[in-house]
């Protein structure tokens, strides 16, 4: 029985045995095979795509997983006035930020609570941030100091070292508040700059921001490595502007007050330096508060602010930010006749003191229209002086007539009313004028005496400033020089001069006609004590606003024989009644002018006449050469005229007027005469009753004749009587009294 049993189990084992080496079927190990070259072929495909096609993207997420990019935000440039005083200025602050992804789930709403509380938050708007699935939520810009060290205390209390994050930033601050704010301009939230100086510089202003780069670990932690990198911080560079912070608040005192008296909507005002193009003031009223633009400027816009739609309330803050001095055009009425006067000059069409050259009877009538005068009294006859001191509409018709629009063109392009003046300040517009072949005989009369034609008031003080800077043009400038914070490497603003317009014999003129305007004209409202001032009265109609009323102007140079400063003031929608540029501007320029004048050091006529060093005894020049005496006369500060057609080195002198000896006052002239030329000139003396000291020295000057006085204050009387003849050099002394 066993040996059976043991004989069965072997067949068994054995049929096993055989199961099991019998070979796979062919059909069988070619699947296999497939199945296996297929998963070794995706393998590979998968291989090439993720080292070949999508190894950069990885390469790039495994390096933005295993490092920390911080950005260090660069200090915005200041903006400074001429002397350094800051205008506006950045505070260091910082921005609150949460990384969601990094805040544990069962810690985010303990996360939304706190940074809602710490800051004053929606609850729900930061729980929705926080729970966001962006890479980073920003919660809070421009967070001060007390503030983050609340949440940096938070943080350490309750256990949060990652997801949080705390970027240094800047908030821009403006010391000053409403001063200059239409020039200076406003930042956004992002300290980009929206308005003004802020936007036009913004390039230089911004700087450029710094990183460093770190390895971190699984918990954000820093790795202490090789591998860190760091960008350098490129803070924004300083810019400092030509206006001077003393003169601005000057001009913004007089002009609020101008709004407020006279109840017109808007006043704005320029004062540029005519010899470099600087603008030493530019002001428009009302005026905002920089540190909180977007809130409305006046009483009622605040109280009905609530009630305005979106679009009231834009266009309510795009007119209290507009810059009127370049954004805007107007009319500028009789003050321009200072421009037409020079191209008149200019083209010898006639001269200043022409006798009977015009007449005004009351108006100018065209094709049955009739122009009438300002004024309700017709000036008669007058010289081309006269009727710019009466301002005088019918005279200055006629010499537009004469003139001519080919020719009035040709100029106004050369003074470059027909462009932007390209000062770097945004916004800025050019004039709207006629057609050259379209202007009509009415039109042509019009624009005569500065109406239906718009400039801006930039434009119209720029080209009176080539008047005062002797006929040569020369380009606004609002930045004296940029500083770079890091370097301290300073970029000075160069005086650009655009051409000569026309020349310094007829700027001077016109200078002398306008100083006529103040002395004996429309214009004595804006003389200023102690100081001779050139200026031009304007009323027109008004062409922005809410068009009610006039647009009142005044236009002065001063002081008019050595010119500092041109000012322009002008007031819009005035009421109508009884009100010129003469009585409501006039007053304005005086009183700004007689605190700028003693401010900027120009001496007034009682210092320059109470001067100790100021007079000189005429050198003897007799019997020396015309060289040797000019030279001589020329050292000892004096101004010489001679007449002589031979070799000025050999001829000598046989005379001199004034006498060797003679006390003068330096700048005074000194006629010489010589061997070849004994002729005498005679010339006429002027009335110079009335005059100040300085008016009546360059009336004589103008003539070659000096002058010496006693006393202070306007000339009460001189010793040669108006009408009489004397010698060109005679000393004609002159009596001050107040």
């Amino acid at each position: 029985m066993k040996s059976n049993n043991k004989n069965t189990i072997k067949k068994k084992n054995n049929k096993r045995i055989k199961k099991i080496d019998k070979p796979l079927p062919i059909k069988k190990l070619r699947i296999i095979l497939s199945i296996s070259c297929i998963i070794f072929l995706l393998l590979i495909i998968r291989i090439f795509w993720l080292q070949f096609i999508n190894g950069p993207w990885l390469k790039e997420k495994a390096y933005r997983q295993q490092t920390a990019s911080k950005l260090i935000s660069p200090e915005r440039g200041s903006i400074l006035d001429v002397n350094g005083k800051a205008l506006a200025i950045s505070e260091e602050v910082d921005t609150i930020s949460v990384n969601p992804a990094k805040i544990e789930n069962d810690k985010k709403e303990l996360v939304a609570k706190g940074l809602s509380e710490i800051f004053e938050l929606d609850y729900n708007e930061v729980l929705t941030k926080v729970n966001s699935t962006s890479s980073i939520e920003t919660i809070i810009k421009k967070v001060e100091t007390d503030k983050v060290k609340k949440l940096e205390t938070w943080m350490a209390d309750n256990e949060i070292k990652i997801g949080i994050n705390i970027d240094a930033d800047n908030k821009r601050y403006y010391p000053y508040n409403e001063l200059a704010s239409q020039v200076i301009g406003y930042c956004g939230t992002d300290n980009q700059g929206l308005l003004g100086v802020e936007l036009s510089y913004e390039n230089i202003l911004t700087g450029r921001s710094g990183k460093i780069v770190t390895t971190t670990d699984l918990n954000s932690s820093e790795i202490s490595d090789n591998y860190s990198t760091y960008v350098e911080v490129e803070n924004g560079s300083d810019v400092y502007l030509t206006i001077d912070v003393n003169i601005q608040s000057v001009v913004e005192k007089y002009i609020k007050q101008s709004v407020e008296n006279n109840e017109c909507e808007y006043a704005s005002s320029i004062i540029m330096e005519p010899s470099t193009g600087n603008i030493l003031s530019m002001a428009t009223y009302p005026n905002f508060n920089l540190n909180t633009p977007f809130e409305p400027n006046t009483e009622e816009a605040k109280k009905n602010w609530d009630k305005m739609s979106s679009k009231e309330k834009s266009d309510f803050l795009n007119k209290m930010w507009r810059n009127k001095n370049v954004a805007d055009t107007y009319e500028p009425g009789s003050t321009f006749k200072t421009i037409v006067s020079s191209i008149a000059l200019e083209e010898n069409i006639t001269e200043v003191d022409v006798k009977n050259d015009f007449y005004c009877k009351g108006y100018e009538e065209f094709n049955g229209t009739k122009i009438r005068c300002w004024s309700t009294n017709s000036h008669g006859y007058e010289t081309l002086t006269q009727a710019l001191g009466n301002s005088c509409n019918p005279a200055f018709m006629q010499l537009g007539k004469r003139i001519g629009v080919d020719t009035y063109y040709k100029y106004f392009e050369a003074y470059g009313l027909f462009n932007k003046t390209g000062i770097s300040l945004p916004g800025e517009v050019s004039s709207i004028f006629f057609d050259q072949d379209k202007v009509s005989a009415v039109n042509l009369a019009t624009m005569s005496f500065g109406q239906r034609f718009n400039i801006t008031p930039l434009q119209l003080i720029t080209a009176v400033s080539s008047l005062a800077n002797g006929g040569v043009l020369v380009k606004p400038q609002i930045v004296s020089k940029i500083v770079n914070k890091d370097t301290g490497s300073t970029t000075s603003t160069q005086t650009e001069q655009v051409r000569q317009v026309v020349s310094k014999e007829t700027a001077d003129s016109v200078i002398d006609m306008m100083e006529y305007v103040v002395t004996n004209g429309t214009g004595k409202q804006g003389a200023v004590k102690g100081y001779t001032i050139a200026g031009k009265t304007g009323t027109s109609e008004s062409t922005i606003g809410s068009n009610k009323g006039n647009t009142l102007s005044y236009i002065a140079v001063a002081p008019s024989e050595n010119p500092s400063l041109v000012a322009l003031v002008i007031l819009y929608n005035t009421p109508t009644t009884n009100v010129h540029g003469s009585t409501v501007a006039g007053p304005i320029i005086s009183n700004m002018l007689s605190e700028i004048l003693p401010y900027l050091g120009v001496t007034s006529d009682d210092a320059k006449i109470n001067s100790n060093d100021s007079s000189v005894s005429v050198p003897n020049v007799v019997n020396k050469t015309v060289t040797e005496a000019e030279k001589i006369l020329k050292n000892a500060g004096f101004n010489v005229i001679v007449s002589s057609d031979s070799d000025k080195n050999s001829t000598l002198v046989t005379a001199q007027v004034p006498s060797a000896r003679t006390i003068l006052l330096k700048d005074s002239t000194v006629v010489l005469y010589s061997e070849d030329n004994t002729t005498r000139t005679s010339v006429s003396v002027p009335n110079l009753k009335g005059m100040t000291y300085t008016e009546a020295k360059n009336a004589l000057k103008k003539k070659h004749l000096n002058i010496s006085y006693t006393g202070t204050g306007v000339v009460s009387g001189q010793s040669v009587k108006q009408g009489n003849s004397v010698e060109e050099g005679t000393v004609i002394n002159v009596t001050l009294s107040h």
